[in-house]
């Protein structure tokens, strides 16, 4: 309301522009909030107000120098989940674009894999003897972004997993920490979850470490790994068709470590 009626007090007085920042509590941030209202006065005396609102943030303190990913063995195609729900490959395809997925094996998805092992004299695509797990997905996602990078696991400060499913109640982080290699002595490893957002929030709160924590965190190993299908209801067609399983992985350096600062070293991620 005040907004409003400081706009219409400055337009009376014939002012030609005026804009209104929202203040800024961290004088060492570089973001910022703007409302801008322009007004422009034609020969005509018509007057015309145009208002937008922009934003514009810092660049963050971080950047990505390995990626890596891992999905289950065992595949589930729209065709296969046609021998448990009155549903076609056609059906699936035109409203999700889904033509397969990758999955875990359990309860729910032995239901589909015993269906069409049945139907599929040669087992089909299914193998339901894979043993497999979110945590072993975790591992071989963070291996492979460890490659990538070219990074010792000694070297990781801070692992990070962000998941909505974990096989451990109390996080997985610890322990795919502790497989890869990563020191147990320096390491801070923990789970965050926040859904489909959960990577990016990783991300952000890997950053706020590298960038804010004096030098003590260099490199970071941030994960986002689910396994949906184990919550899912493998007999609602609706819902049953939209889940996969799968990991993948990010290592992070703070922008001013000096082991990196060869632009070779980011590769296309």
């Amino acid at each position: 309301m005040k907004f409003f009626l400081a706009s219409i007090a400055i337009l009376s007085a014939g002012v030609s522009a005026f804009s209104i920042s929202k203040p800024n509590n961290n004088n060492n941030s570089a973001s910022s909030s703007r409302i801008t209202t322009i007004t422009r006065t034609t020969a005509a005396s018509r007057t015309t107000t145009t208002t937008s609102l922009s934003a514009s943030g810092g660049g963050m303190s971080v950047r990505p120098i390995g990626i890596g990913s891992a999905s289950p063995q065992t595949l589930i195609t729209n065709v296969d989940l046609e021998s448990v729900h009155d549903t076609s490959d056609e059906w699936i395809r035109s409203r999700t674009g889904i033509q397969e997925r990758r999955v875990l094996v359990h309860e729910g998805t032995r239901s589909v894999i015993t269906a069409t092992t049945d139907d599929d004299d040669e087992g089909g695509t299914i193998d339901a003897e894979i043993d497999e797990t979110l945590r072993t997905l975790g591992i071989e996602a963070a291996r492979n972004a460890l490659d990538m990078a070219r990074t010792d696991p000694a070297d990781i400060d801070l692992v990070i997993c962000a998941t909505s499913s974990p096989d451990d109640l109390f996080g997985d982080a610890p322990s795919i920490a502790h497989a890869v290699g990563c020191d147990s002595a320096r390491v801070v490893a923990f789970d965050l979850t926040a859904a489909c957002s959960g990577f990016l929030f990783g991300i952000v709160t890997a950053s706020q470490f590298l960038g804010n924590g004096g030098g003590s965190a260099r490199k970071a190993l941030v994960l986002g790994a689910d396994a949906l299908t184990r919550w899912v209801d493998w007999e609602d067609r609706n819902s049953c068709i939209l889940f996969g399983d799968g990991a993948g992985a990010m290592v992070l350096s703070s922008s001013d470590d000096d082991d990196d600062d060869d632009d070779d070293d980011v590769r296309s991620l």
